[in-house]
């Protein structure tokens, strides 16, 4: 088995506790010599705490099982391509890789925000390899927006009768 559908494997079931939690299903480990070191989710709502991705929490959990923020040799698995927030902690944390599952299409006409990021002429030695398992990890991301904008508690609009 290839060795980043293996690690991914485990950032999706990241994801999957962040559905459980009613968070974005968003997960990620975090590799170092060839050994998770750290596994995380989104726990923005739990914490009330708009800085708190699952890469966010991820960092601060390697850095402390390393006992440096440096995490030179590190790779990070994300099931969804981070934001310009967590690309930036990523950078500052001397991350060797990133690897992610689907692309973050948000930002439409500005690209990705891997775009965006090279856009703003950040220098980052940060290799990428982008795509894998991607069906996946869209699929979990595409179910709970859709649950979101048609579940249980949504109803579509009736027009009052006068």
């Amino acid at each position: 088995m290839d060795k980043h559908v293996y690690y991914m494997q485990f950032a999706l079931r990241e994801a999957e506790k962040a559905l459980e939690e009613d968070e974005v299903p968003v997960g990620t480990v975090i590799v170092h010599n060839d050994k998770i070191i750290a596994r995380a989710h989104n726990q923005r709502e739990m914490l009330k705490d708009p800085t708190a991705h699952a890469e966010m929490i991820a960092i601060t959990q390697a850095s402390a099982h390393l006992e440096n923020w440096r995490l030179s040799g590190a790779t990070i698995y994300v099931t969804l391509e981070p934001c310009l927030m967590c690309l930036a902690a990523l950078r500052e944390a001397r991350v060797d890789a990133l690897v992610f599952g689907a692309w973050d299409n948000k930002n439409n006409g500005e690209g990705s925000s891997l775009d965006l990021f090279q856009k703003f002429g950040i220098n980052q030695k940060l290799e990428v390899v982008p795509g894998v398992m991607e069906l996946e990890c869209r699929e979990i991301l595409q179910g709970f927006f859709s649950e979101k904008r048609l579940g249980p508690d949504r109803y579509p609009l009736v027009e009052n009768e006068t």
